[in-house]
């Protein structure tokens, strides 16, 4: 399998991620929801702040004044409507009873589902699904898109619905933690390497890549 080889040779390079780094279930679906256009050390900084005030629960969230939770989550910036979509998401969880009321949704219902809440995009929603569901679904962003289509897998125009189908169809055999671990080793890949500006002689995928030197 291609995309099996891919994984390889970055698992061989960067080892074990240990993603989704959290202490609960509901922790990954806040960071997912929070993580919409930030750095990831931003959102560790509005989660800390959300556990030193002991908010970090959907019923205590949703019974916090705008203001107050706003402030506490201003370091993940565009913090008073993500103050608002948070409140958002925390109501329609608990109106579907939290995760017990959710767990056993066919995969392709609870992703429907998230959807429906506002502010919850597709990458949110398979983030949550992969990270705090266990659901295979393959999670597509900037870094997916930019690596395969350097590598000469897929257009770089290609949809996020159609990128992900790439994925799930070719790695529909293996398992959640294969999943896991592929999108986090993408993200690392795309930090280090893969950049706006490639450092090609670095690349552990030099073999592989039909681009190489090619900025796109």
């Amino acid at each position: 399998m291609r995309l099996k080889g891919v994984y390889q040779s970055l698992f061989k390079k960067y080892g074990r991620q240990k993603w989704w780094p959290a202490d609960s279930r509901f922790e990954v679906m806040v960071g997912a929801i929070l993580t919409q256009n930030t750095a990831w050390l931003n959102v560790e900084r509005a989660l800390n702040n959300l556990k030193q005030a002991t908010a970090l629960s959907p019923k205590v969230i949703i019974e916090t004044n705008h203001d107050v939770l706003a402030q506490w989550l201003k370091p993940s910036g565009y913090f008073n409507i993500k103050a608002e979509r948070l409140k958002q998401f925390c109501h329609w969880y608990l109106e579907h009873d939290s995760y017990d009321g959710l767990k056993y949704k066919r995969t392709a219902r609870l992703r429907e589902m998230l959807l429906s809440v506002k502010g919850v995009g597709p990458e949110t929603a398979d983030d949550i699904l992969l990270y705090a569901f266990n659901r295979k679904v393959f999670v597509v962003d900037a870094y997916t898109r930019r690596l395969f289509s350097r590598l000469g897998f897929v257009e770089e125009s290609i949809d996020y619905e159609s990128l992900r189908a790439v994925f799930e169809n070719e790695l529909h055999a293996e398992t959640v933690k294969i999943f896991n671990e592929y999108h986090a080793l993408i993200v690392m890949q795309g930090k280090e390497v893969c950049k706006t500006r490639p450092l090609c002689n670095e690349c552990c995928l030099q073999t592989k890549c039909k681009k190489l030197g090619v900025v796109t």
